[in-house]
Order: C-alpha cells, then structure tokens, then sequence
C-alpha cells in the first residue's frame, strides 16, 4: 500500500472506475489506480468530485489535507471499525487513574530509550560529538531509571521534558551548523530543522488517528495526555515513541544535502518548507511512511488488547455478573 501526495493549484481530482483521475484546465493529465492507495495528503487548491470521496470512504483510504501555510491537517476518514465495545471499554478505563499512570509510564519509558538508541547508534560513528553524546545518554539514563518511581502524570511530564533535553541537545550536535538549530521549537517553527520536524510529526500523527479509527477506537480519548478540546489525545500518546523515527529521516536529509536552508522560507508565519523542497521530502517521506504504518498498527493492536482484557478483568470482578445468550 502506498501514499498519493498532491501539492499542485488548480487540479481536479475524479473517479473514474477504479482509478483516480488528474484533470488541469479541462484536460486529462493523469492517472493513479486506487488498488494500492493507502493515503491521499493534498496541500494547495485541489477539487475532489463527491464520487471520489465516497470510493476513497469505501476502501478505507484516508484523505488527509493539509491547509494554509502551517499545513494545518483536516482528516476525511474511512469507515470505522464496527465494534462498539472498543470505545466504551477505552472510555472507561480513560477515568481509572491506576491504569492511565501504568499507560504513561510505559509510553514515556519507551520514547526516553528510542531517544537513547538514536544517540547511541550516532556516538559509535561520530568521534567530534562522542563527548557530548555520552553525557546526554547519561542523563537520558538517569530519567529512564526514574520512571517507575514517579507517582503522578504529572511528574512523568516533568521527567520527560528532562530527558528530551538531553536528548535534544545531543541532535543539535549532530546536525550541519548552519542549519542553527539550538532546540526543538514550534508555533511557529523558527528554523529549517524545526519546519521539517513539524511537517513529518503532523504525518505521523495523522497516519496514528487514521489507524485509531479502523481500529475501533477513540483518537480524542488518551491516557497519558489528557483530554484537550480539538486535539487527537490517544494519538499523541501513540506517537511519543515513534517521533524519533521522524527525527532521524530529517537527520538524514540534512546531512546528504536532499533538502538545504535555501529550501526553506522565513517569514512572520515562521520558517516554511518550500514547494521544490516540499516534492523531495515526499518522495523520500514514503518509505518511511509504509515502515511508520507498520508499527503503529502493531501500536495499535496492542493498546487495543490491553484495553479489552482490562474491561474484561474489570467486569469478572463485578458480583453477579452473569453471561448473556444474546440481545
């Protein structure tokens, strides 16, 4: 399965059979199977035909558009998964303190050591930072120790933000100087290290609330991030461990010069991503995007099963509770 990235004014995009049609002024000027569509991301002035969008809700490919300058991200989504039970057991175990802090804590150990691994692998093979690198693993360390011993949500934020400085100050290092990132910012992004970092965590997290819907569960409803009004809060539990991902392809654009600061604008709205830069970084985006979709349905899968047998445990605890032949 595979993305569709278009990012052209003036475009119309129609069904045709069981293909997707590109139409520019009137004129046919291309065409893309939808047998192998996972996604569809559109930036710019794009029109779809309502067939379109019904055949796209039908095969579960997910629409994403990506308005405005800061390519803020709108979800059409596919049909959802049909088991209700899924979201009422999530609901409930959303207002049960013991088991959101056990969530946390397994969420926030698992980015502490991604974070770790990334660093780790970086200190063999870069002498100049190995100084630098070996003290921010170190103090990630210290944090991944603590994790456990940390009584509140509260605390684990605390203990998280520790170790992504750490974590943060050693990815600077490893980063070209001019690029003049000196740490993670955002709303706006005030550099090009920055800009990329936020377009590629708005991806992933928009392919996390896409696989959170098929999968029968609530995006909005998290356990380590608490409920907020319009944010996707499940999502951005299940994507704290997997931003790294996102942290080493950017690493590895800037150091083989794919995308360059000339790439990028600075303008009141912050440091943009421009339209040339924005075609490579799609085309190089796509394999990992295939490797992301992998483990956060694996993500998935497994949060889903903990939160069935957890309701399951709950209910064999109940007095009285007897089974049910049917409706």
């Amino acid at each position: 399965m595979t993305s569709l990235y278009v990012d052209r004014r003036g475009v119309t995009l129609k069904a045709d059979g069981e293909a997707l049609v590109f139409y520019e002024n009137g004129e046919r000027i291309g065409t893309v199977p939808l047998a192998p569509l996972s996604r569809v991301f559109m930036r710019g002035d794009v029109t779809l035909s309502s067939a379109l969008l019904g055949k796209l809700g039908e095969r579960g490919i997910g629409v994403v558009v990506l308005s405005g300058r800061k390519a803020m991200p709108t979800m059409l989504l596919g049909r959802p998964h049909n088991d209700a039970a899924r979201r009422v057991a999530q609901y409930r175990l959303s207002l049960d303190e013991h088991f959101c802090l056990r969530f946390a804590r397994a969420i926030v150990e698992a980015k502490l050591r991604a974070h770790a691994g990334l660093l780790a692998e970086r200190r063999d093979s870069e002498p100049q930072s190995r100084y630098l690198l070996t003290v921010c693993l170190r103090r990630l360390a210290t944090s991944i120790a603590a994790v456990d011993e940390q009584a509140s949500i509260a605390s684990l934020r605390g203990l998280e933000g520790a170790g992504a400085a750490a974590y943060f100050e050693g990815f600077a290092d490893l980063l070209p100087e001019r690029l003049k990132f000196s740490g993670r910012n955002r709303r706006p992004p005030r550099d090009p290290v920055n800009a990329l970092l936020s377009l590629g965590y708005t991806l992933l997290h928009a392919e996390a609330v896409l696989a959170l819907y098929g999968a029968g569960l609530d995006p909005f409803i998290g356990f380590y991030h608490a409920l907020d009004f319009g944010r996707e809060s499940l999502a951005c539990d299940l994507v704290e461990p997997l931003r790294v991902e996102v942290d080493r392809h950017a690493l590895m654009l800037f150091r083989a010069e794919k995308l360059r600061p000339e790439d990028f604008s600075t303008t009141a709205s912050g440091c943009l991503l421009g339209k040339a830069g924005r075609a490579r970084f799609y085309g190089e985006w796509e394999p990992l995007a295939a490797r992301l979709r992998k483990l956060l349905a694996e993500s998935v899968s497994d949060v889903a099963g903990a939160i069935m047998q957890a309701g399951d445990d709950a209910a064999a605890e109940e007095p009285g509770t007897e089974a049910d032949d049917g409706c």
